[in-house]
């Protein structure tokens, strides 16, 4: 009897990865150490999005993080560590943010995020409960000369591949592009098309596809280690015992720095953490919203409305800060409207205030590769925000990678081997 494929972590990239191994036939295994999308899919902002998946380090970003320095109300803070790899991480992302690497990034990300609303499409014809409307994304801003700017650069970066407006509606017209939109905005455009999701819905609902095609999963089990044999990953050791697999695909996020570190090749994986928290507004928006300015977003997910923002550096932990909740709230003030009078109202009016560890890589990008120096060991992480756009392609090209041992052309700026130059 042939071991199964064994999927390390239950998140959507993880879940989605599972999905299209067992769809090729392949017996599929998936091990969690929570429950399914328990971890940083949980609080996702739910976007699924082309015209908002750029890598984070981009010109001018690291000017912005220096200025943040002592602000933790910034949408971008950093805290210094004394830490030698965190000082590497930060110099290597530096690096990272020229307009040369930025475009070749955003470009990669674009190639690959191609196909993201027709692999949508294929999951709930197939019966996948992906939760995805697609009400279109308003950008809204305080200032319509910020708001001009932002569409020049989105439409050069864009290059034709996804629909943009010819230009901004400014002034009190600026509000009817989304009843929730307050006066402070003065500027705004709409980008048709563009998709939500419930994330842990649409996280159950791979659950229970997978459960219906026969794949176990295993919750609250912990991979910590491997046993290996020529190259070759054996069985996967948890702390319930081993797990026998013929390869293994490492989508566990954060963690997955760790395993990979067990194989001998670590990941420079930093935690860029994010809030969000939900509240009932009236009028709640009726699609997407990114407030330029602020950098904060808002999204209507199950009947009320999640509002999220920050990148937060300080370290690999799932320490929520309040003032950062505050932070992202008063952001969202400006383009809401006044929801709360103080601060203090908020403990009664938000919901499910949520901090997650997302997973970034120095230059921005994921990897989806071959892990080197073994002939059956995978791994796709370091999605930062992109985790749940991205999962469905993450998942579908890789499985292409595992069953036919050739690397898809669209998975080629994303190869492990590029973080060693």
């Amino acid at each position: 009897m042939t071991a199964p494929v064994v999927v390390l972590g239950g998140g959507v990239v993880g879940l989605c990865t599972a999905y299209y191994l067992a769809e090729a036939g392949l017996d599929v295994e998936v091990v969690e150490r929570r429950g399914l999308g328990s971890g940083v899919s949980r609080g996702n902002a739910g976007w699924i999005c082309l015209s908002h998946s750029t890598p984070v380090p981009a010109p001018g970003v690291v000017r912005y993080a220096l200025r943040s320095l002592g602000r933790p109300d910034s949408p971008l803070y950093l805290r210094p560590l004394p830490d030698p790899a965190f000082v590497r991480w930060l110099w290597r992302f530096w690096r990272s943010s020229t307009p040369a690497v930025f475009r070749r990034g955003y470009a990669a990300i674009a190639e690959l995020n191609r196909t993201t609303f027709d692999l949508f499409d294929g999951l709930r014809e197939a019966g996948v409960d992906t939760t995805l409307t697609r009400p279109g994304m308003v950008h809204a801003f305080l200032s319509p000369a910020e708001a001009r700017h932002h569409l020049a650069v989105q439409r050069e970066m864009a290059d034709g591949r996804y629909p943009l407006p010819d230009d901004v509606t400014t002034g009190a017209e600026a509000r009817l592009l989304d009843d929730a939109l307050s006066p402070g905005v003065r500027a705004a455009y709409l980008v048709e098309g563009e998709g939500v999701v419930d994330p842990e819905a649409f996280a159950h609902g791979l659950g229970q596809a997978l459960a219906a095609a026969g794949v176990k999963v295993h919750e609250n089990t912990e991979a910590v280690g491997f046993r290996n044999a020529g190259g070759q990953v054996t069985a996967i050791r948890t702390d319930l015992g081993e797990i026998p697999c013929s390869s293994v695909v490492i989508a566990a996020g954060m963690r997955s720095m760790r395993l990979l570190g067990a194989l001998g090749h670590p990941l420079p994986l930093q935690a860029g953490k994010g809030y969000s928290f939900s509240v009932d507004l009236d009028p709640a928006p009726r699609h997407t919203l990114y407030f330029g300015e602020r950098r904060a977003v808002a999204s209507p997910i199950g009947g009320t409305t999640r509002i999220g923002g920050t990148m937060e550096l300080s370290g690999n932990n799932n320490r929520l800060d309040w003032r950062r909740v505050v932070a992202v709230a008063l952001a969202s003030r400006h383009y809401l409207g006044r929801w709360f009078d103080d601060p203090d109202d908020l403990v009664g009016l938000i919901r499910d205030p949520w901090v997650g560890g997302r997973p970034f890589l120095p230059d921005g990008l994921p990897v989806i590769d071959r892990v080197p120096g073994h002939t059956n060991a995978y791994v796709a992480t370091g999605h930062g925000m992109l985790g749940v756009t991205l999962g469905p392609v993450t998942g579908h090209r890789l499985t292409e990678y595992v069953v036919t041992g050739r690397r898809p052309a669209t998975l080629e700026p994303f190869r492990f081997d590029r973080l060693r130059r």
